[in-house]
């Protein structure tokens, strides 16, 4: 029989605290996507023109990114480093470990992109006297940039909800805060339930924002 009994105030008067982990959780993946977008840039231009380490480098990065769980990349950062003295923040664990399997995905995403544009644009950028800096930089990379720019916004939710795997290295962001207060008050579902809201008005704020600012990025 059913009698399981709802108590929500705990979980009205811990909403505060949920709400600020919630803003940790914006930053860290927001922040992992920046440093996802500019290695994954440099491992995709990497993969199509040079050879040799470097190919070898990135490629092995890319390889590992997608096709390890990412768990199992937080606990490298976290416990693996640890071995050879490099003792991380819960934070920082979080940041790199995302920041690493964000810029594998984009990386792939990236060179679709590149792909894409034709290489007339490359010829023809060089014979108007741009060096490849400028050619990538004004040229090449903001097509790209249109291109994959739906499936970096996946790549933001995917980085907002996995970054929940970061309460079992210690780090109090949403789902960590959620696991502390559900601890310490025996009210699981109440916590759970509401965190699993909160989640969902994130993501759906993103893919509005998203949609809004492509409105205005692409409007021709």
């Amino acid at each position: 029989m059913f009698d399981y009994n709802f108590h929500w105030r705990p979980v009205i008067r811990s909403l505060p605290e949920l709400l600020e982990a919630s803003l940790v959780t914006l930053q860290v993946a927001t922040l992992s996507m920046v440093i996802g977008i500019v290695v994954g840039l440099g491992l995709s231009v990497i993969r199509l023109r040079l050879r040799g380490p470097l190919y070898w480098l990135a490629t092995a990065w890319v390889e590992l990114a997608r096709n390890t769980p990412a768990l199992f990349q937080l606990f490298f950062f976290g416990f693996g480093l640890g071995a050879f003295g490099w003792h991380l923040t819960p934070y920082m664990i979080v940041l790199v470990g995302l920041s690493f399997n964000n810029a594998g995905y984009l990386s792939e995403n990236f060179r679709g992109g590149f792909q894409a544009v034709p290489d007339t644009q490359m010829r023809a950028a060089r014979s108007l006297g741009m060096n490849l800096w400028q050619t990538y930089t004004r040229i090449l990379v903001p097509q790209v940039l249109r291109i994959v720019y739906y499936p970096m916004t996946n790549q933001l939710v995917w980085a907002v909800l996995m970054s929940s795997l970061g309460m079992l290295v210690g780090f109090r962001e949403l789902s960590g805060e959620t696991q502390f207060f559900a601890s310490r008050t025996y009210r699981i579902f109440e916590y759970f339930a509401v965190t699993a809201v909160i989640y969902y008005v994130m993501v759906k704020f993103i893919l509005l924002a998203s949609r809004l600012l492509a409105t205005r990025l692409f409007r021709y």
